[in-house]
């Protein structure tokens, strides 16, 4: 079981994140000042830290997510760059904390116990979900990437949001001859542009402000291994150019340092735009195109394997009811057309959305009611 270490000086703020992420498994430890966090972290091993941006996160390799009352971006990008895996704002998204606190965890020795060290943690593909589909359309994506994966061949997978590029990443790492070193993921549209550079090649001491210690990027911590770089289309211009750098040099230099670092690393980006039209525009390169995408796989929508949709159907599911740890529901075979019928627009995320709102607000078998009125 994961242990999280919540450190928010309002009580009511502790027990409400308590209640919700012990629910769903997670051991939680609560403080409200940061010298009681402090000593905490001599005592116990943390998985992860959620705390507020008043307080002063303990100065441990345990990997942290900033919570805020201010929805400033000044002080999202001086949480960012202090080492924070995400800045959530209050009201909290409880699903946007669960995902970004699952994947943070995700391989530290609490999770997984063949993580002999914490860079070991960003090896999180181990995990990786299986492929759900027998269509025609996803046995073409399963073969290439079997016939990819054994090559240090770059790829780019395009698609809509919500189709599963990032399991198909996952699984190129799995299967290749890296899938021991760091599985690195890097959201390039999540990272304001002035941090992107810090976010990739690491910083020294004293860079910039609240540069008060060194840190490395995602470049040197998939070092060995694989990085990839989600919805790459996003990148600003001259983020791209110094990516472009990286990858014909093999090398990086961290944010106020002049020394080159010799970097290995497997690049598989990923975008949901098309980005010959970009390049068109002028807001993509076209020798990083060619860098990135001397392998291009296209993950089809849902709405073209539609005959997948019984299968995704029973696995979400198994899933979403071992989660809430009550017996597995049936879907009536016309509940389960009438969910083929439908366009999917948010793809398989949002069919997996819509399982479990039929599972909470259902009955034992769902029926087609049960879809009409939650659909």
């Amino acid at each position: 079981m994961s242990k999280v270490l919540i450190l928010d000086q309002s009580k009511s703020m502790r027990n409400t994140l308590r209640e919700r992420l012990e629910f769903e498994g997670f051991s939680i430890e609560t403080v409200e000042d940061d010298d009681r966090a402090a000593k905490l972290c001599e005592k116990i091993t943390f998985d992860a830290i959620i705390a507020d941006s008043r307080s002063k996160v303990p100065d441990t390799d345990t990997p942290f997510i900033i919570v805020s009352a201010d929805n400033d971006l000044n002080s999202a990008v001086d949480a960012l760059r202090r080492g924070a895996s995400d800045f959530l704002t209050k009201p909290i998204d409880m699903n946007r904390l669960l995902d970004t606190l699952r994947k943070t965890v995700d391989g530290t020795p609490a999770a997984a116990a063949a993580a002999p060290s914490r860079t070991r943690k960003h090896s999180s593909a181990a995990g990786a979900e299986p492929i759900i589909g027998s269509s025609e359309a996803i046995e073409r994506v399963r073969t290439l990437i079997d016939k990819v994966a054994a090559s240090d061949a770059r790829v780019l997978i395009t698609g809509e949001n919500g189709t599963g590029k990032e399991l198909v990443a996952r699984w190129l790492h799995l299967k290749s001859r890296r899938c021991q070193a760091p599985f690195v993921e890097v959201n390039c549209a999540a990272i304001p542009s002035e941090l992107i550079e810090s976010e990739l090649f690491g910083h020294e001491r004293g860079a910039f402000t609240s540069a008060i210690k060194q840190r490395k990027g995602k470049f040197e911590q998939a070092d060995g291994g694989t990085l990839f770089m989600d919805e790459i289309g996003d990148m600003s211009p001259s983020a791209q150019a110094k990516v472009l750098r990286a990858l014909q040099e093999r090398r990086i230099s961290r944010v106020g340092s002049d020394k080159d670092i010799d970097v290995n690393v497997r690049v598989i980006a990923a975008t949901n735009k098309n980005l010959r039209e970009e390049i068109e525009r002028g807001n993509f390169r076209e020798d990083l195109y060619h860098r990135i995408g001397v392998i291009v796989i296209k993950v089809p929508p849902l709405r073209e394997r539609a005959e997948d949709i019984p299968l995704l159907i029973d696995h979400f599911t198994s899933l979403v009811c071992q989660e809430y740890g009550i017996p597995v529901k049936e879907f009536s075979p016309e509940a389960v057309e009438a969910l083929k019928g439908m366009r999917w627009s948010g793809n398989i995320r949002e069919l997996r959305n819509v399982v479990e709102r039929l599972i909470v607000l259902g009955g034992d078998i769902i029926t087609t009611d049960d879809v009409i009125a939650c659909c």
